[in-house]
Order: C-alpha cells, then sequence, then structure tokens
C-alpha cells in the first residue's frame, strides 16, 4: 500500500473524516487582492486528491474539495497490480459520470481552461507505481487510451525503467526505462520523475524529447534527502523547459519537526532561486479536502508505515503525518499564495506558481489535438503503437 491508497482509500480514513479538525484559513492569511489572484487564476496541484472511498462523494468531503478552488490536480490511479489499476481507473471516471457538476476528466490541453471555466475540479490520471506497465509495450497505448496523462517511471525502488531514489546503485535509466520515454513522449504521456534516483532523473530529463516534470518533490540545498532534488538537477529540468511541484511532505524539514507553511514557502523560494519563474509550481501531495488527524488516523497511518518498510519504499524519516499541521485547510494553495506576495513575488509570478508553468508544459507535452493521432512509432526502439 502506499500514501496515495492510505490517504484515499481506507475505510479508517473515510470514517474519520467527518471528526477531522478543519483549520480554515483567516482573513489576515489571505489579503483581498491574494483572494481575487486566486479566484481568476487556473490553479493546478500537481499531486493531489481527496478522500473518496464510495460514491457517492460525502457532501462534507465534496464541500471541502470545491473550497479548494483548484482547477485541475494530477490524481494517482495506479497500483503495484494491472487489474487493480484498470480497476482504480474505471472508479475514477464512475466519480465523474456520478457527478458532472463538480468533476470532469481532464483529457486534452483545452479541459484544463474548461475545467475553470466551468468551476469544477478536473482530475488528470496519473501513474506513481510502474509496475501495471510490466514489461509489456501495448500497455503505454492501454492507458493513454484510458485517460492516463502523467507517468512516474520509479517508485523509490528499482523498476524495469530505473532506479528509484532509494536505490543505492543509483543505476539509471535502462534500456527498455529509454525507449519507455520514447513512447511517452510519442503518444503524450508526461513523464514524471519524481521519485527516481539522481542518474535516472538526470537521464531521463537528457532523452526526453518533451519537457520532463517533477511532480512533487522538495529541495536538497534547503533538507538533503533521497525525495529532495538539488540544484543540478532543477537547472537541468528548466534548462528543457520541464517543471517542478512542491510538495507539503515532512521531507521538507529535518524529523522530527513537522512542515509547516513556511518551510513549504523556504523551498518554492529556493526552486524559483535556481529554476527561474517559469518552472516552480505546487504538487502537494496531498488531499483537497482536509488530513484527519485522529488517532484511529494516526494507528492506521503507523499501520501503513510499518507496510512500507516491509515492502522496502519506506523514505528516511517517514515518521510523521504526510501533511503540514498549519496547512491542513482546503484553502492551503491560497495560503501559499498569500506567504509568496509577503516574500515580494509579483501577481505574475504567483499565478505562474499556482498553475500557469504547469498549463505552460502540459500543453507541450500534451499537445492539442489528443486523441485525433492514429499512430506512432518510435525509430530505433521496441515499442510501436497505435493510438485512438
Amino acid at each position: 500500500m502506499n500514501r496515495r491508497t492510505f490517504m484515499w482509500s481506507s475505510i479508517q480514513l473515510a470514517c474519520a473524516l467527518k471528526l477531522a479538525p478543519l483549520v480554515l484559513a483567516s482573513s489576515d492569511d489571505i489579503p483581498p487582492s491574494i483572494a481575487s489572484l486566486y479566484q481568476k487564476s487556473l490553479v493546478i496541484d500537481a499531486l493531489a486528491g481527496a478522500n473518496v472511498d464510495n460514491l457517492p462523494v460525502k457532501p462534507h468531503t465534496l464541500q471541502l474539495a470545491m473550497e479548494s478552488g483548484v482547477t485541475a490536480c494530477n490524481w494517482t490511479v495506479s497500483l503495484p497490480d494491472f487489474e487493480e489499476t484498470v480497476d482504480r481507473i474505471a472508479f475514477i471516471e464512475a466519480l465523474v459520470e456520478a457527478d458532472p457538476e463538480h468533476w470532469t476528466m481532464i483529457r486534452r490541453h483545452s479541459d484544463l481552461e474548461r475545467a475553470k471555466r466551468e468551476q469544477k475540479i478536473g482530475i488528470i490520471l496519473g501513474f506513481q507505481h510502474p509496475e501495471p506497465m510490466g514489461d509489456d509495450p501495448e500497455r503505454f497505448v492501454t492507458f493513454r487510451r484510458l485517460g492516463v496523462r502523467v507517468m512516474q517511471l520509479t517508485y523509490n525502488k528499482r523498476s524495469l525503467f530505473g532506479d528509484g531514489c532509494l536505490e543505492p546503485g543509483n543505476g539509471g535509466l535502462t534500456k527498455l526505462g529509454k525507449d519507455a520515454v520514447a513512447q511517452m513522449n510519442e503518444l503524450g504521456i508526461a513523464v514524471d520523475l519524481s521519485h527516481s534516483g539522481q542518474r535516472t532523473t538526470a537521464e531521463g530529463i537528457e532523452v526526453s524529447a518533451k519537457p520532463v516534470l517533477i511532480t512533487h518533490a522538495g529541495c536538497s540545498a534547503i533538507h538533503l534527502h533521497p525525495r529532495n532534488k538539488d540544484d543540478r538537477e532543477l537547472r537541468a529540468l528548466a534548462d528543457r523547459g520541464g517543471v517542478i511541484g512542491i510538495y507539503f511532505m515532512p521531507y521538507l524539514v529535518t524529523s522530527p519537526t513537522s512542515p509547516t507553511r513556511e518551510h513549504v514557502l523556504a523551498h518554492l523560494d529556493h526552486a524559483l532561486k535556481v529554476c527561474g519563474s517559469d518552472h516552480v509550481g505546487i504538487g502537494s501531495d496531498g488531499g483537497l479536502d482536509t488530513f484527519p488527524d485522529t488517532p484511529e488516523q494516526r494507528k492506521a497511518f503507523a499501520d501503513d508505515m510499518a507496510r512500507r518498510k516491509q515492502m522496502g519504499i519506506a523514505a528516511p524519516e517517514e515518521d510523521r503525518p504526510p501533511y503540514s499541521p498549519d496547512l491542513n485547510t482546503p484553502h492551503r494553495l491560497e495560503v501559499i499564495a498569500a506567504g509568496l506576495s509577503k516574500r515580494g513575488y509579483s501577481s505574475d509570478v504567483i499565478e505562474k506558481v499556482l498553475g500557469k508553468n504547469f498549463y505552460r508544459v502540459f500543453g507541450e507535452i500534451w499537445g492539442s489535438d489528443l486523441g485525433i493521432r492514429t499512430v506512432f512509432s518510435v525509430p530505433g526502439s521496441r515499442f510501436s503503437a497505435a493510438a485512438a
């Protein structure tokens, strides 16, 4: 079980949600000028979801998700098993079909603008686990047809595509991984290097014909941790047009300290200085609603951490709940926008961080005519694909 499964698929979490403390942003946190900027901005959280286990979505959960003001989010649907992943995609499709007034699927670049215009939450289907792909090239086509638009090559450990950030060998991309990047470029699937090792990250950036993403990470210069990226990786990403989303995870700061908004802002500030204002966004790695911090939930969290250690995917300092207590509000991205403003950033830069940068790069990766392409062939690769 991974953290996303824990947060969005745990019955204990769903039961505890109504007991969750809600820390709403005050008027002191959000100046009127920032509230107005946020309302007009196209807001993209490059890794998020909601506490949804069954349909219909609970009214309290839906209310908080809508209060977030998020236009679209990259919602993890991958599980280690192929069939379970397909089932999870079907569940998200059913969520949208059951409530089209509030949710919509993002398959084309223009869907992002439509979601903003219609004031719905757009769901971008994304993979963290690469295991459902196996070594079958046709599965790239299958999952692309099912709507997947973002894929990681690794999740902490070694995969068939390359080494994750916890692999001591730091072996980089495999031949299969390089072919996979070429295939994803052709199909319009974003390459996500968030959980990749240093060599896999560097080689993924280098071999990709399109910009790549680091949807959720932090900066090693602020806190040295395997899940954070160093300045060389950040510069290489920016030089090739990519975007990093800064997360709100404990790995922003040394254990046992819980991260605060100031830790998030410190990482954002560093990334902006290294990458430039066109290459930084937010990938909170959390929920659109709130994290239910209850005794029952903490026990479920401890149980999940024990499972992750057994599976070999637990990261160092994975000893604190995966959220920032003073950002445990659906208004968290708005709070961060206010923090950036206090640090002297202009409205133009804040708007880019909130979503403009990811909006731009998704357009470059996906193109404007997804669904119209017919046949793709990658020269010199084992992959040949047909996409509807």
